[in-house]
């Protein structure tokens, strides 16, 4: 028997494990539920959802660079009961040269159910987009459809940060305060 050949086989095999289970895991759906510390059962998964698009449907374009340019409106259910802010952050990942962010929002208080259009960030912090400014910047895609990735966190802390930060410094905050994350997926495609 030549090892060199076993172990060749028994290497390729290891790695097409870990490929897989990385693939499983990469598949799987961001929204999850946290344990409840008072019962040790799970509460319902947190959602975020819009009553202007479906997941996974068009965005309507007055919420885009080719309508009004409104943040749409946004409904937020089962956050956990021990979270102590929200943070949403809406990019586009099918963005030319890197993933795009449209709008930065922390410090949300956790009792916000529904952020209206046109609605300012209501007791939380606006960061700034990779338009440079403060706020929401809709969907313009230079070309084909893009989709547009609306991930809401459920924090066990309050981030504490100034108005203005960028994505990569909110992210890198919120690192170990997770409670549960839910996406909202939106797509558009001009004229």
């Amino acid at each position: 028997m030549n090892t060199s050949a076993t172990w060749k086989q028994v290497y390729i095999l290891f790695l097409s494990s870990i490929l897989g289970a990385l693939f499983i895991v990469s598949t799987c759906t961001t929204t999850f539920a946290a344990p409840s510390l008072a019962t040790g059962k799970k509460e319902a998964p947190m959602k975020l959802t819009s009553p202007a698009f479906e997941h996974g449907q068009p965005i309507p374009s007055q919420y885009t660079c080719d309508g009004a340019n409104h943040h749409p409106p946004l409904t937020i259910s089962d956050v956990p009961s021990e979270a102590q802010s929200l943070a949403l952050v809406v990019e586009d990942p099918d963005a030319p040269t890197k993933v795009f962010t449209h709008w930065l929002i922390y410090d949300l208080p956790p009792s916000t159910q529904h952020i209206l259009e046109q609605e300012g960030p209501l007791g939380g912090t606006e960061g700034v987009n990779d338009f440079g400014t403060r706020g929401y910047k809709g969907p313009c895609p230079p070309s084909g459809t893009h989709h547009y990735v609306f991930r809401l966190f459920a924090l066990d802390t309050r981030l504490a940060l100034p108005g203005g930060m960028k994505k990569e410094d909110v992210l890198a905050k919120l690192k170990g305060h997770v409670l549960a994350t839910a996406e909202l997926v939106g797509t558009y495609k001009r004229g």
